[in-house]
């Protein structure tokens, strides 16, 4: 997972805490709108970002892969 990725994460969950404290929902069903809503957040911003640069975000690497490889460059 890139910092890009960690970064639009973040993004859903705090759009979708800000909405929640904003309609302040009810029933499951309320909650699950609402996260749909701040996923939808995310999901527009990576779709200009990739429209601008022209790259992919999402990518397939995790971060267990990310720091296995770093670590493994620091010992050369």
């Amino acid at each position: 997972m890139t910092n890009t990725e960690l970064i639009l994460n973040m993004l859903a969950e705090a759009s979708t805490k800000d909405i929640s404290k904003a309609v302040n929902p009810d029933t499951f069903e309320d909650n699950m709108s609402v996260a749909k809503q701040g996923g939808n957040v995310a999901n527009v911003a990576r779709k200009e970002l990739e429209a601008k640069t022209g790259q992919k975000v999402v990518t397939s690497s995790n971060a267990k892969l990310l720091l296995k490889s770093k670590s493994s460059k620091n010992k050369k």
